[in-house]
């Protein structure tokens, strides 16, 4: 598999980890999503995973879409797949419920008008 073949694939998965997010955190409130237990953990696993894609997604390639906030994505995976300091649902409930919904929208946004970013990049 060619390298561009790869991030490419890494930007389809990010948008598959955000609609998961979205459709785990539907209608709920944050103290009913912090009390779901299995929608909790598909969806900080779900942020953890957004981030690790993200991370593997070339410098030149991230430089083209800045609406990405990439080092917050990459930062938050850090910080949930480390555990430091635990996880502040307030923070999370906040990227889940109003972040990563602007994320999508990015990203299908990039994905729908951008194909310059998707032809012929390696």
């Amino acid at each position: 598999m060619s390298h561009e073949r790869e991030w490419k694939l890494y930007f389809d998965d990010m948008l598959g980890f955000c609609e998961k997010i979205v459709s785990y955190t539907d209608g709920l409130s944050r103290e009913k999503f912090e009390a779901s237990g299995l929608n909790y953990d598909a969806t900080l696993w779900n942020v953890q995973l957004c981030g690790e894609a993200a991370k593997n997604i070339p410098e030149p390639i991230r430089k083209q879409m800045q609406e990405v906030p990439w080092r917050e994505l990459i930062g938050m995976r850090n910080r949930l797949a480390h555990g430091y300091f635990g996880i502040n649902n307030t923070i999370l409930w906040h990227v889940v419920s109003a972040e990563i919904p602007k994320l999508l929208a990015s990203l299908q946004h990039i994905q729908n008008t951008r194909r310059d970013i998707f032809e012929g990049q390696t």
